[in-house]
């Protein structure tokens, strides 16, 4: 019974005297922590051997914020253990530190108070307190539905190559999947590319991505509102962002690396179209690839920086600046070109302060990219456009990598390291450092003129 009061009071976050942002990101950060100490164990390595704590803390931090960029071999470095650790970590990081707090709190029989569901609102991105804990409730259902009938799946297949073991890389890798995280265990840091022509393994694995890379509001409410026309604003906007981007994609992507014979010359037609399609999924934040990221050539590499830093969408399991940014962005511009003074998605018109701030969060996230890149220009022997893949990677929280996240040197990781929890907690910093400048001034000044372009 102490026990229970104890673990009850640490759950009561209206105890803690922390701004809802300090409560996510130092729940994010502890959790990258435990998982480091836990990899950094001789329990969690396949030899005996521990790895070193900074290839631990880059790991965790990686899993926790289901980024898939790794350092040591998934596969072959880790025990059993070691990669249960990962995938734990990769759910929780997935689900967001406060819906496994809720579902903690829930099981338990705690009542979730008013400072609570604010914080578990800014966490998942939602329009309105209400519903947040019944979103919590539906979001685990439906995870745990979703990982099961996709691992299923992969178990199936996968049987068919490694028999027993084949079953626990199924389920594996569609925890994976479906949080975008993009860990594998197959070993040499080749990821998928031994089934590149494999229609069961690429269709599964993209449907996990895309369903875990919509956000849960999105499929709750295409469950609920089946009509397209009865969807809200933002499902419209996040599903049609997304089917063009990956569509898209996937055309620029088969048009630049056709004739790669490193990628895409060997294959047969119906594989160079499925390999571009999953190609244009996985920037997504998946992290998954099919054929070799670091032999594509440099136009194909520089369109999929710009998926990545674009990457999925509010509520979801992944990063980036996510589709509805991206959409408020082109919706503005259009609007500017047509001489338009409201910017106007599917005959609704959007409150400039909205705009205001996707503009403010593109911003800050191309500083941070900028940033991050000259200092790994300075410490690492890579080129530029590599150095530049791999942050927007870390920071869109993908996973994808031309090969150099194993030869960073400990400068770089650190980097890398704090670009990943920038790109899973920076969204949610900014919305709520935002949101909490919503002031009215006392005072208005006369408008200025300032010539602009």
């Amino acid at each position: 019974m102490a026990v229970r009061e104890n673990v009850t009071d640490l759950l009561d976050i209206s105890q803690w005297k922390l701004t809802p942002y300090q409560i996510l990101a130092a729940g994010f950060a502890g959790l990258i922590l435990v998982g480091a100490v836990l990899l950094a164990s001789p329990l969690a390595s396949a030899t005996g051997v521990p790895i070193r704590f900074i290839d631990a803390l880059f790991t965790a931090t990686s899993a926790v914020c289901v980024t898939g960029l790794v350092v040591v071999d998934t596969g072959t470095r880790f025990s059993l253990f070691g990669q249960l650790v990962i995938i734990l970590l990769i759910q929780a990081g997935g689900l967001g530190i406060m819906t496994m707090t809720t579902l903690m709190a829930l099981l338990m029989g705690k009542r979730i108070n008013l400072r609570e569901r604010l914080v578990i609102q800014e966490a998942m991105n939602n329009l309105t307190v209400a519903g947040v804990v019944r979103l919590t409730r539906y979001i685990i259902k439906v995870t745990l539905l979703i990982e099961f009938v996709g691992g299923t799946l992969l178990a199936i297949r996968f049987y068919q190559d490694y028999g027993a073991k084949g079953i626990y890389f199924g389920y594996w890798h569609a925890v994976s999947s479906f949080c975008n995280a993009g860990f594998d265990l197959f070993g040499g840091f080749r990821s998928l590319t031994g089934y590149v022509d494999d229609i069961t393994i690429n269709l599964v694995i993209s449907i996990l991505i895309i369903m875990g890379g919509i956000g849960f509001s999105v499929m709750a409410d295409v469950w609920e509102n089946r009509r397209f026309r009865d969807l809200s604003l933002h499902t419209k906007l996040v599903l049609t962002v997304t089917v063009f981007l990956i569509v898209f994609g996937a055309v620029v992507i088969f048009a630049f690396e056709q004739d790669n014979p490193a990628t895409l010359g060997s294959l047969s037609w119906d594989g160079k179209i499925l390999a571009s399609y999953f190609q244009s999924v996985s920037p997504r934040t998946a992290g998954y690839n099919t054929v070799s990221i670091g032999d594509m050539g440099s136009a194909t590499l520089f369109f999929i920086v710009l998926l990545m830093f674009i990457g999925a969408s509010p509520g979801s399991t992944g990063g980036g600046i996510k589709t509805t940014t991206a959409g408020l962005l082109a919706a503005a511009i259009w609007a500017l070109i047509r001489g338009r003074e409201d910017v106007e998605i599917f005959e609704r018109s959007l409150p400039k302060a909205v705009i205001y701030k996707a503009f403010a969060l593109v911003f800050i996230a191309a500083g941070l990219v900028i940033f991050v890149t000259m200092i790994l220009s300075i410490s690492e022997r890579a080129p530029f456009l590599n150095i530049l893949f791999e942050v927007v990677s870390a920071f869109g929280t993908v996973g994808l990598t031309t090969g150099i996240t194993p030869e960073l040197t400990a400068i770089g990781k650190l980097w890398i390291i704090l670009t990943m929890f920038a790109g899973r907690v920076g969204p949610i910093t900014i919305a709520l450092a935002l949101a909490l400048r919503q002031r009215k001034a006392m005072v208005r000044y006369p408008e200025g003129k300032v010539i602009i372009g």
